[in-house]
């Protein structure tokens, strides 16, 4: 019988352990929030970096509660299309996140991102605290390395909210819908998008090789 305690002892102690595991796993994730011009673009980026677990495009900055896609395309309720990027600090840290994030863009345009134009389609990044202390370095160093001026800019966190679901990876969905290139899969209509809009070469032209996700 004692042995059979024991057995069971031993076992509510393992599992003991493998909740506090579980939650302390849980706990490390953390969350950066930038905007980049199109959420599918940089959505489609962050997702290859690796300790990045999920990458959720959304709307944030503005002054309207549960904005819409039309809404804030619309250019009326001040929120820029944004991403919610969520990594494992152990295995990527923010500054790197944010390093990569100010070469994946044009951060000297301050009217949009390539042929997406208007106050939604800006960049920025939104932290507090030693979260914004780590944007405004990452920036001085950007700025460096380019040699021209950075209009991104570093804003106050907001209440984010998530995009549409046909939004969320959009990039590699097989979803086939009539779109602007006619019937095509989510993921075809991205590529032409992506491709016709300039973003990579526009990339490619102002950082080189320390483009991190737009070389050929």
């Amino acid at each position: 019988m004692s042995n059979i305690k024991t057995l069971a002892l031993g076992g509510l102690i393992a599992l003991g352990f493998a909740a506090n595991g579980s939650r302390a796993h849980a706990a490390a994730t953390e969350t950066l929030v930038v905007a980049g011009g199109c959420f599918w673009c940089v959505e489609a980026d962050f997702e290859k970096v690796k300790g990045v677990s999920e990458v959720v495009s959304g709307y944030t900055g503005g002054k309207t509660d549960n904005p819409t896609y039309k809404d804030v395309t619309g250019g009326n309720t001040g929120h820029y299309e944004a991403v919610e990027i969520k990594y494992d600090p152990d295995q990527v840290s923010r500054p790197q996140l944010l390093h990569m994030f100010l070469r994946s863009v044009d951060p000297t345009d301050a009217g949009g991102q390539f042929c997406d134009r208007g106050d939604s389609y800006r960049t920025a990044i939104f932290a507090d605290g030693a979260a914004a202390e780590d944007a405004r370095q990452a920036i001085t160093a950007a700025e460096k390395d380019l040699g021209q001026k950075i209009v991104t800019p570093v804003l106050p966190e907001a209440t984010f909210y998530e995009a549409e679901d046909y939004h969320q990876d959009y990039y590699k969905s097989q979803e086939t819908r009539f779109t602007r290139f006619g019937i095509k899969t989510y993921a075809e209509a991205y590529k032409l998008y992506r491709e016709g809009c300039g973003r990579d070469a526009r990339v490619r032209a102002l950082w080189g090789d320390a483009a991190p996700f737009a070389q050929k």
